[in-house]
């Protein structure tokens, strides 16, 4: 029973797109499961596995990771570092040699996110210029000969920008500014009452096409998700009192401003000012949305706002749209498929260690 469960796991995660911070392929017969971990000894890796929990690589670097950015045509993905890193680590996926550590710029940081140009020749990381603490950039990375090199940087029109994602033209940038200035080798908030977090537009060559804020100042701009369509969902982290009524999920529909998505008291209270991980379903139209901190997992209708699901899951973390519904992680629980079909959505326990997985994931 349970290899057959495993079986059918694989074929529907095949059948995947890439929303929301995974990149859901067809490659390969099963697919490869990406992510930072910790061992009990707080040694970092950067690890593959299958999912029927087989190892198939754990790559053990100097610093934590965060986001993995898989290359269109290659099979390297780089492991970006989390804030406030300076190393990023490029691993060959076939059996995790690692490629390249990837040194951030003199008086530059990573902030743990990053994308790949559809063409495979240019990478785009979010970083801090700490001689500015907090003025973002995006530094500009030429993958060439095998090995990325450091090309230039572009600006991202805010502060601590975190999250870098594709409009689909495949050539507009989005980027989410925390707006929260740091200084080096530090994730102490120097400016919480001074806070600029925003949406922003831009081309790839750093001109703004568009920046929008939402009412709250200590309303943080962090994770993304981008529909078919072009509708952008945002995930917020709020750095003010944790009795404050906040904005935690925002959307920006085509055409329309960035403005709170309407989310019921309930789950916004249960989501304790925080959340991480976000994706959107194009063909069944739902949203999910991941609140570590609350320990909840939610699916909205993405249309109407209507809830569809609300579920205890410890320490959820990141979550990607399958055909079928979505895959979403724990780092303390099971990580499941949730089948969205139906009325009545269906989880499914995924055969993956629990516990010092991070906040994202990406199958390859």
């Amino acid at each position: 029973m349970l290899r057959r469960q495993v079986l059918t796991l694989a074929s529907l995660l095949l059948g995947a797109v890439g929303l929301g911070g995974w990149t859901l392929s067809r490659k390969g017969a099963t697919p490869l499961l990406l992510s930072a971990r910790d061992d009990a000894d707080g040694q970092h890796y950067a690890v593959g596995y299958r999912l029927d929990g087989t190892q198939v690589f754990a790559t053990r670097v100097a610093q934590r990771c965060h986001d993995i950015v898989e290359h269109p045509s290659e099979p390297v993905a780089l492991f970006v570092a989390r804030r406030p890193g300076t190393e990023s680590y490029l691993v060959d996926l076939r059996d995790g040699r690692l490629l390249q550590t990837l040194t951030s710029q003199q008086d530059r940081h990573f902030y743990g996110h990053g994308v790949f140009h559809r063409g495979g020749e240019w990478l785009y990381a979010t970083e801090n210029d700490t001689t500015d603490p907090g003025r973002g950039v995006l530094g500009r990375y030429r993958y060439q000969g095998g090995l990325l090199h450091h090309e230039g940087e572009i600006s991202t029109h805010g502060l601590g920008p975190h999250q870098v994602s594709w409009m689909p033209d495949g050539e507009t940038l989005v980027v989410a500014n925390g707006g929260i200035r740091t200084e080096a080798e530090s994730r102490v908030e120097m400016n919480l009452h001074a806070m600029e977090p925003s949406l922003v537009l831009m081309r790839r060559d750093g001109s703004l096409l568009s920046k929008e804020t939402l009412p709250q100042q200590m309303n943080s701009v962090r994770h993304l998700a981008i529909g078919a369509d072009g509708t952008i969902v945002a995930g917020q982290q709020y750095m003010g009192d944790s009795t404050d009524r906040a904005d935690l999920l925002a959307i920006k529909r085509p055409g329309q401003p960035f403005q709170p998505f309407p989310l019921e008291d309930e789950q916004r209270l249960a989501m304790v000012q925080y959340t991480a991980s976000v994706a959107i379903h194009d063909e069944l139209r739902l949203v999910a949305l991941t609140a570590p901190r609350g320990n909840r997992f939610f699916i909205w209708d993405l249309d109407s706002g209507a809830v569809r699901l609300d579920a205890p899951l410890p320490d959820c973390a990141g979550v990607g749209a399958v055909k079928d519904g979505f895959v979403v992680t724990s780092g303390q629980g099971r990580c499941r498929l949730y089948d969205c079909r139906g009325e009545q959505f269906t989880a499914t326990p995924l055969q993956l260690p629990a516990s010092f997985w991070d906040n994202h994931l990406h199958l390859a």
